[in-house]
């Protein structure tokens, strides 16, 4: 595997999981990240889908930084909801995060997410610079 094609971590300081994972790894030009509502003790924030929306955002601006990137990176994003009511108030903070041109976008409401208290989760692929 060459340089060019070698997935790269992305160093986030965000909570470290015990799953095997990274939160975010670049390979050639694209970052790939899930994000969920956790804070940086590793707890899934209270105050429902708007402070779940919220964090999860943050999260994700968090690691797009530390990846040298921003919002406007974002090609594509995959909401899941556990009730499809709430994608009334994760669209409003959607809009709030991203403007036109708007990444591409889907939205699916599953019956659970990993951890039972979860309401939001997003997968996220960017364009990215390699990290030296």
């Amino acid at each position: 595997m060459n340089a060019q094609t070698k997935k790269q971590p992305v160093k986030t300081e965000l909570f470290a999981s015990k799953a095997p994972l990274e939160w975010a790894i670049v390979n050639n030009g694209t970052l790939y990240t899930a994000q969920i509502p956790i804070d940086d003790t590793g707890a899934v924030v209270e105050g429902g889908i708007e402070a779940q929306t919220r964090q999860t955002f943050n999260n994700l601006k968090h690691t797009l930084e530390c990846a040298g990137e921003s919002l406007d990176s974002v090609l594509q994003v995959l909401i899941y909801v556990t009730d499809r009511e709430y994608l009334k108030t994760v669209n409003a903070i959607y809009a709030e995060y991203f403007e036109a041109p708007y990444p591409n976008r889907a939205a699916m409401v599953v019956a659970g997410l990993a951890r039972e208290e979860m309401l939001v989760e997003f997968v996220v692929y960017a364009s990215a610079s390699p990290q030296a």
